[in-house]
């Protein structure tokens, strides 16, 4: 069974402009996606949806993305255009 092959983010659109932010806030925090699926008590898989655009987390889930990205406003995970 091969891999499906990745999406490219569309960087024209709010979404893949906020699935860019998402890996990038991870990235700078050094954490692997399942490191910070763990500490959400998430799937792995759904942090991949958010980084690739698939999918969005829902705005309760702000604080703790952002307590766990170390970003000080939960607001300031959005991208900022």
């Amino acid at each position: 069974m091969s891999a499906r092959p990745r999406k490219e983010i569309d960087l024209s659109s709010y979404e893949g402009r906020f699935a860019a932010r998402l890996k990038s806030l991870r990235e700078k925090a050094k954490m692997t996606v399942e490191e910070a699926a763990e500490r959400m008590s998430i799937a792995p898989t759904t942090i991949y949806g958010w980084e690739t655009g698939y999918r969005q987390p829902r705005v309760a889930e702000f604080p703790k993305i952002s307590e766990i990205y170390k970003v000080k406003k939960a607001k300031d995970i959005l991208p900022n255009e």
